[in-house]
């Protein structure tokens, strides 16, 4: 124990360190460039910030210290940084000497903490993963680097990644710019808590039940998950190694929708292809993005499975007002038995060994904290999970649901799982088709959560979870603000089944006001080009 301790104190000095590094070099910058006006460097949205840096009129240097002294800033208020990439600067030095300008030429860009960078560790939040330092690039880094982008930080996360709030026993808490009390979503946390507190104009994080789509929601800022195979995930570490009911993808945060089409189409190249022969080689298709058609749009204010708030439903209406009087069609969606797709396809999937892999992550940590009752149930054997569901059923259903659903499984029933999922996604195309729809307008869970919630509240990944299982295209898009109204209307919340997890939300949503509220922007399968054009107009609108 001793040792992990002293493990767990050099990685936060590593940690102090790199603040103080990134303030010594700020401060040397500062003295030597006197005249230069940060502020209205970080006030340039990425497009105009990406040309200016192509045409010369604003230095690489001018731009990366300016990022790396607000980021510095909102690393202190919110502890969103877990190491920064010294090399950074020698890159800086590199990129001004190439000829050749990528499309991210000199922009800084943050990078979760899962994502492999050479020389740094990807920890997840775990002591075991400390001091072992990646040895190469991923290959989304390895494309960014490229086309002129520079990776200079590493952001936290939660402990496993199997969690949408942010904090791990190495770094601790990462808390929400906007609101210090309120949790920043996770797990690509310390992305969005950086970025919605404008210490990055670019990041990268990973999604398995809306890990980019909660920060990105709870920070106030834009997101787009991908289909799970459009961009590589070569040399990125997921929470559960070779699961594959629900799919894992990496994607881009940013303020606004064009920067994140910037990130995909920075992407979306050649070299990406090169370096990774498993991804489909399909560029961006600037078409499909920047057309003016008119859209048949699906839209649904609830899943019957968690109720919305009254800002969730609130968005989504107001969201399908603005687009109905631009001249689009929105047709109503009939969502059902998202339950099912919960319990059985979702928490089922992700802990169909009978959450073996899952425990052995934790095996020689320290504290498991929040996940107590978590771990007693998860370690009891398949008889002790089926007698407890079994007696749970009439009093708390949902409990008895997921004790279920963490059973082992034998291969054959993984398989038939796997064909039961491939069966739901095909019937909720035809549904799709059948409507001749070509986007869907969905709830994004909102307002962020107080911290130390999202732990108690799993269940409340119904809205996001269901397009990692179906593996579509998925965006946030923030559109509204908690009203006083909505606070008033939050009083009668009761919930669909008026368990534990019920009041807790209810409680978990109090005393928003002022707090920002996202709509979730969905697609067919590799349709990310059409998704990013609906959020574009959800955004403009």
């Amino acid at each position: 124990r001793g040792g992990l301790w002293r493990k767990v104190k050099e990685a936060q000095q590593r940690q102090e360190r790199s603040l103080v590094q990134m303030e010594m070099a700020v401060r040397r910058f500062r003295e030597q460039h006197p005249s230069v006006n940060m502020t209205s460097i970080l006030s340039l949205p990425l497009p105009e910030l990406s040309k200016k840096l192509r045409d010369g009129s604003l230095p690489p240097e001018h731009v990366f210290y300016a990022y790396v002294g607000k980021a510095l800033q909102i690393a202190t208020e919110t502890n969103c940084i877990t190491e920064y990439l010294q090399e950074s600067e020698t890159q800086l030095q590199k990129a001004k000497m190439t000829g050749k300008l990528g499309l991210l030429y000199g922009v800084p860009v943050s990078i979760k903490d899962s994502i492999n960078c050479q020389g740094h560790d990807s920890t997840l939040g775990f002591i075991k993963n400390l001091n072992k330092p990646a040895a190469e690039d991923s290959v989304v880094v390895q494309v960014l680097r490229r086309q002129g982008a520079i990776p200079f930080v590493k952001t936290n996360v939660p402990q496993s990644l199997i969690s949408y709030d942010c904090k791990n026993l190495i770094f601790g808490q990462t808390f929400n710019p906007l609101l210090y009390t309120r949790s920043p979503g996770g797990s690509s946390g310390g992305e969005g808590a950086l970025v919605g507190g404008g210490g990055s104009i670019l990041g990268f994080g990973t999604d398995v039940g809306g890990s980019l789509r909660f920060p990105a929601a709870f920070c106030g800022i834009c997101a787009l998950k991908p289909t799970g195979n459009r961009l590589s995930k070569k040399g990125i570490i997921s929470g559960v190694l070779g699961q594959k009911a629900v799919v894992a993808a990496v994607g881009p945060m940013a303020k606004d929708v064009e920067s994140l089409a910037l990130g995909m189409r920075a992407l979306l190249c050649e070299d990406m292809f090169n370096l990774d022969s498993t991804v489909p080689p399909l560029p961006f298709n600037e078409e499909v993005y920047s057309s003016t058609q008119p859209l048949r749009i699906g839209y649904y204010e609830t899943d019957f499975f968690t109720m919305p708030s009254p800002a969730m439903r609130r968005a989504v209406r107001e969201t399908k007002q603005l687009l109905e009087d631009a001249g689009h069609t929105l047709v109503p969606f009939e969502l059902t038995n998202v339950d099912y797709v919960i319990f059985n396809f979702c928490v089922r999937g992700m802990f169909a060994d009978g959450v073996t892999s899952f425990l052995k992550m934790f095996k020689g940590e320290l504290e498991k904290s929040s996940m107590g009752l978590f771990f007693w149930l998860a370690k009891s054997p398949n008889w002790l999970k089926s007698v407890l569901s079994w007696i749970a059923k009439p009093f708390v259903p949902r409990f008895s649901d997921i004790v279920r659903s963490m059973r082992a499984n034998t291969v054959d029933e993984v398989w038939s799982l796997h064909h039961e999922i491939e069966e739901f996604c095909y019937q909720f195309i035809a549904q799709w088709k059948k409507l001749n729809l070509d986007v869907m307008l969905c709830p994004m869970l909102g307002p962020a959560l107080g911290i130390g919630y999202p732990g108690k509240l799993s269940v409340a990944v119904s809205y996001t979870m269901l397009y990692n299982a179906l593996d579509f295209p998925a965006g946030v898009v923030p559109v509204t603000m908690v009203t006083d109204k909505d606070e008033e209307e939050l009083k009668g919340y009761q919930g669909y089944f008026r368990d534990w997890w019920d009041r807790t939300l209810a409680k978990a949503f109090r005393g928003s006001v002022g707090l920002p509220v996202a709509v979730q922007c969905v697609a067919l399968p590799w349709q990310e080009e059409l998704c990013l054009r609906f959020m574009k107009e959800v955004e403009t609108l």
